[in-house]
């Protein structure tokens, strides 16, 4: 019977102890009814006071400390929406994000996989940003979103983003105030490449020949050596509306000219170590014949540094990308085409036939795309995830299939967020021997 029932009034407020952290980074309490919490800014072990904020239970008060808890270092902090953890020590999190891929290579069936290594992205180091533009009266708000909300939040500071997209904003901010295909809102997607920053601008107007010079002025102004455009609203391809000189990133030892917009790892510290994990996962010898299959290839982050140990046939979804690849592939021992691999899958019978299958497959995981590498069962599979979900689900084929683990690498490149990436190398048959000499059966 509630408390309505009894004609008392409902509790505005009630202590609880904090028993786990969420996927989203949100620690999990069960109330007195049994029901269960998730509370912002909280965690595992603390006891806070909650009150009941129009039907919903929001922090209020720790009463309890966890030993984790620090004092969050960017002012935006609770109000961005772009960290969620900066109250947790580092160590800590990093200690959490280890446990989740543990928990999620457990949940699909492997509880003894070998102890993860791990490594964390330093500050200032981010060189990816998607950041939302919105006019409010004369001024220009150029940042992330509210949590939970559509609000922009100006970004003023950043302990996350690279000082190359720091330092760029305000300038930024003064060229898109003039602009009139800006009415109201749009998008800005930047990547700090080798060649210098490369801007993708999105807005919901088209640009006038005005905009355009002016987005010239401003590629000259902060040396960027091309802006890009696109609708705000549609798939359209860009066009670019400004070029000052070549756009151009080293991926292993090959240069490739990114489309705008490109995916890239979020730091270059983090891309050498999944580079690096990757490598390691390889078998100890591979034959001059053999051939590795790459799948969700990207531009060639992980195509170049594994063609130095077998021949690659890459595959990318994305044109512009695999063109992108394509180009820059020549005299290296890479093959790249273009296919949707949601569509049209690699199939078993190729599949089975690689020494080696890399895949770094997008956040929901590879789909279809797994059902065929179950049932061609190639020797060794090297999986890149960077969503523990996706990876509970698809590597439970791999341990239906027969594989077991033989390595793990936990990557915290999103520094104070809750996305973690993983990479796990899968063995099948126990005749095949590890990089140690251990047998992978176990």
């Amino acid at each position: 019977m509630s408390n309505a029932d009894n004609g008392l009034a409902a509790p505005t407020t009630i202590d609880a102890t904090i028993a786990y952290l969420g996927a989203q980074g949100d620690g999990g309490a069960r109330l007195p009814d049994g029901s269960i919490v998730h509370v912002p800014f909280t965690l595992p072990g603390e006891v806070v006071r909650l009150q009941n904020s129009a039907g919903r239970w929001v922090l209020d008060k720790i009463l309890t400390a966890s030993p984790d808890r620090v004092e969050p270092p960017c002012p935006l902090f609770g109000e961005c929406g772009g960290c969620t953890l900066q109250h947790m020590r580092p160590a800590a999190l990093l200690e959490w994000k280890v446990d989740r891929v543990k928990a999620a290579l457990g949940k699909a069936g492997f509880t003894n996989s070998p102890n993860p290594q791990d490594f964390q992205v330093p500050p200032h180091s981010r060189r990816r940003a998607d950041l939302a533009i919105r006019r409010q009266g004369k001024a220009i708000l150029l940042g992330l979103h509210a949590r939970n909300s559509s609000d922009v939040v100006d970004l003023t500071s950043c302990l996350v983003l690279h000082p190359t997209i720091i330092n760029a904003l305000p300038a930024l901010r003064d060229g898109l105030r003039s602009l009139e295909g800006l009415r109201q809102s749009g998008d800005i997607q930047l990547n700090v490449l080798d060649s210098g920053l490369d801007v993708l601008l999105s807005t919901d107007h088209s640009l006038t020949t005005g905009d355009r010079t002016r987005l010239a002025a401003l590629a000259e102004l902060l040396s960027i050596p091309r802006i890009s455009w696109k609708p705000q609203s549609g798939n359209g391809e860009a066009e670019n509306v400004a070029q000052r000189g070549s756009v151009r990133h080293k991926l292993g030892d090959a240069e490739v000219s990114p489309p705008p917009g490109a995916f890239l790892q979020a730091t270059a510290e983090s891309e050498l170590w999944i580079q690096q994990a990757v490598v390691h996962a390889l078998p100890k010898k591979l034959g001059k014949r053999d051939t590795i299959i790459e799948l969700y290839a990207g531009c060639g982050t992980l195509s170049f540094p594994l063609a130095n140990h077998a021949r690659v046939q890459a595959y990318e979804g994305y044109a512009s990308a695999a063109s992108a690849l394509k180009a820059g592939s020549g005299g290296t021992r890479v093959t790249a085409s273009c296919r949707d691999l949601s569509r049209q899958p690699i199939m078993s019978k190729e599949l089975t036939a690689a020494a080696v299958v890399v895949l770094d497959p997008p956040h929901a995981g590879a789909k279809l795309q797994m059902m065929q590498l179950i049932t061609g069962k190639p020797k060794t599979v090297i999986y890149v995830s960077c969503n523990p979900a996706a990876l509970a689900k698809d590597a439970s084929g791999l341990h239906s299939a027969g594989y077991t683990v033989s390595s793990v690498t936990v990557i915290d490149q999103f520094l104070w967020s809750a996305e973690v990436e993983a990479v796990c190398g899968f063995t099948h048959g126990s005749s095949h021997r590890s990089r140690n000499g251990l047998s992978r059966s176990g």
